[in-house]
Formats: structure tokens, sequence, C-alpha cells
């Protein structure tokens, strides 16, 4: 495969046109070895926390293996999809997530209304609307662009081998832990009580307010792709099909988004909540701080009943660890298949620093907003927080700040075009 080839321009909502990994170059000839240990690490992995803390733990480390899967062979990212269309008026990657969204409230309303699936008691994520989510997420939305990806794109991408990314995740996780540090200040602040589009509306309701603001805003980029270049961008021709292309991928865009629809939806099945990334994070964070010596049980964040009980527990018990491990290792394995696993370490000075600093604020405006791309945008709207709507005109503004400071920290094309090469 060449690099042309490789970019991950796929479906008729792809992110970009010319979209690649960072980390590709040339395709490598396809081996099986990588790939084969990285899903047996999976199901190893989800036998013995299957085994050890509850099966329902297990089967969540193998949905983590196909968020990885999907996530890389998709390369559905948010922050390219954010940047394109900031910077070219591009949209395939905005309405890509609309339909992901649409699909998740059908399928999440009606189980958050009766408060039970398939006879499990399940609740969503819905966070209160005040300072914290608006200055959180502008945060958290500005880091996107510096560090190159949101929290799941940091996962896929680490995983599936970009050096860059490791850097991001390592201060991501400092992020975390600081806001932590902090997050019981941040709650003080005014704030409005948490709203729910489910019970407020009902869930027909619901789902009906929610498929129109998805409609209105794949409308708007709709209209402002065709006044900037007259008409939409159009599916690029992909060289592998069938059976091969599922396998090493590249997926289309779209199929990228039901597949997280449907994936979210069984994380609330065996988990009882949707999908969420950031908290293993700051818990990975706290659990190092306190091995040095630290103690983070007294703050404000940590004290909370949930909380302190996953500080004091194994870290493998964790779901969102469990399945943060899991993404990590299903991109490792899409990657290898794809023939596209190559590490480069020779990353900038300017672009290790943007790193650190867009880690930090990712960590750190993650804590502050009650989530991130992940828990907050996607699990929120899709449990009919109104938290969700707001975290998504707070990041996307601190996006639009973030692509403007790109040029400072990458050099040439990599600061200036909007097609974006990680997530």
């Amino acid at each position: 495969m060449s690099s042309k080839s490789a970019c991950l321009l796929t479906g008729a909502f792809g992110a970009a046109k010319g979209e690649c990994m960072s980390t590709t170059t040339v395709a490598a000839p396809q081996s099986y070895r990588v790939p084969l240990i990285a899903t047996a690490a999976i199901v190893l992995g989800a036998l013995l926390v299957g085994v050890v803390f509850d099966a329902n733990i297990g089967l969540l480390m193998i949905i983590g293996g196909l968020f990885g899967m999907v996530l890389y062979h998709a390369a559905f990212g948010f922050t390219s999809a954010w940047r394109v269309f900031i910077n070219e008026r591009r949209g395939r990657g905005l309405r890509a997530q609309m339909v992901m969204l649409a699909i998740a409230v059908v399928l999440f309303f009606p189980a958050l209304g009766a408060g039970t699936l398939f006879g499990n008691e399940v609740s969503g994520f819905v966070a209160p609307i005040g300072i914290s989510v608006l200055v959180g997420a502008f945060l958290f939305g500005v880091g996107m662009q510096l560090g190159g990806g949101c929290a799941s794109g940091t996962l896929f991408t680490a995983g599936g081998g970009n050096a860059r990314m490791l850097i991001t995740l390592v201060f991501f996780i400092v992020g975390s832990v600081i806001g932590s540090a902090h997050f019981a200040w941040w709650q003080s602040l005014p704030a409005f009580q948490p709203v729910s589009l489910v019970n407020v509306a009902g869930i027909s309701g619901g789902i009906a307010i929610s498929l129109v603001l998805f409609a209105a805003i794949a409308a708007f980029t709709w209209v402002m792709e065709k006044r900037r270049h007259g008409q939409l961008e159009q599916a690029p021709l992909v060289d592998k099909h069938g059976y091969e292309r599922w396998l090493t991928g590249p997926w289309p865009l779209v199929a990228g988004a039901v597949a997280l629809a449907l994936l979210n939806f069984a994380t609330l099945a065996l988990a009882g909540r949707p999908w969420g990334i950031t908290s293993a994070f700051a818990l990975w964070g706290a659990k190092s701080f306190e091995l040095v010596g630290g103690d983070v049980s007294q703050w404000g964040y940590w004290q909370s009943p949930g909380n302190a009980a996953a500080l004091e527990a194994s870290v493998w018990s964790d779901i969102t660890t469990v399945m943060n491990v899991g993404i990590m290792l299903g991109a490792l394995a899409a990657a290898s298949l794809a023939g596209r696993f190559a590490p480069n370490f020779r990353i900038p000075l300017k672009s290790i620093l943007a790193a650190i600093i867009g880690g930090l604020m990712l960590g750190y405006g993650a804590r502050l907003a009650y989530g991130c791309n992940i828990g907050a945008y996607f699990s929120g709207i899709a449990s009919g927080s109104l938290h969700g709507w707001v975290w998504l005109v707070a990041a996307f503004a601190g996006n639009m700040v973030g692509v403007k400071l790109r040029p400072f920290f990458f050099s040439g094309a990599e600061g200036r075009k909007p097609t974006a090469k990680t997530c």
C-alpha cells in the first residue's frame, strides 16, 4: 500500500481530504504477529479481570478493544473534524458525529427513561451546568489542537504507534491529577442543577428535540461547505474491498459512527452507565502520586464515595481503566493489521512542548467539565444532559483558539494545513 492509499480518506462522512496518521509514511508488509499478540492480551486480560473481579468488567475490556479497532480503522477523530471545519469549512467529520449521536439517543433514551436495560439498572452522565463546565471545556478544546487529539484520539493514536501522543497522554494524566486537586473549588462556583431531556421532555420528546438539533448542525455544515467550495467533498476511492477492507481498513467514517454508537450502548448495558475515558487518567495519576509519597485522599474530588472506593481498590477493578487498556490494544492490533505500526521517536522540540501544554489542558479541562469529548460530549448528549451541549459550544470555541495557536508550535504545513494527522 502506498502512503497515499494509507491516508484516512473514507466514507461520505470522512473527516478530511488527505488525512493521514502522523507516524504513517509507507505501509509496511502486513504481519499477523503483533495483532495476534494484542488480541491475545485483550482476551487474556478479559478472562483475568472477569474471574478476579466481575465477568462484565472482562467483557468491557473486549468492548474497549473493539472501540480501539473502530477508532483506528475509521480514523474517527474529533480534533481533526473540528479543525477541518474551522479552517476549511469541510463538514463531513461533524456530520458523522451527528449520525453517531442520533443513533445513540434513539438507543439510550428509552433505556434511561425506564432505568433498566436487559434487567440491569442503568443511568446516564448528567452533570451541572456552570462556570467549571464552560472553563473546563474551553481549556479542553484548546488542548485538543495543541496536544493533537482528544481523549479517545489520544488513546487510539498512542496505541496505534504515534510516539508523540504518548507524551500527550502522560501530561493528560498529570493535568487530570491537578484538576482533581482543584475540583472542589471549581464546584463551589455558581452552577445550574443537572438537566436531562429525558426527564424534562420525556423519551419521545427528548429524542425529537435531539434529532432536530443534530439535523440543524449537519445542515449548517452542509450550507457552509457548499458556500465555500460550491459542492460537498466526495468520498475518495479505496483500493480495498470486502473482507480485506474491514480487517485492515480504512473504513468509511459513517461505519465508524454507527459502530461507536452501538458499542457505547453495549457499554451502557454491561457497565450500567455510558462510555467514559478520563476518570481513569485521574485515577492513574493519583495512584502514581501516592506511590511516591503523596496523599490525595483529603482532596474533595477523592472524597466522593465512588472516587474514594476507586482509589482504595485495585486499578484493574476500575471499568474505565480496563476499557482504556482495551482501546490501546485494539488500536495496536488495527495499526498492525493495516501495516502502519511504525513509531517515530524523532519529534521536534516545539511539537513536544505543544504535547506537554496540550496534555495538561486536556487533563485539567476534563476534570472541571465533568468529562471529555466522550464522557461529556458523546455520552453526555446521549444521556440527554444539557451540560453536553454546553460542553460542545465551549469546547468548539476552545478549538478555534487552539487552531490559531498551532502555527507557533508546528512548522510548515503541519501548523497551517487544516487536515489532521492524529485524531
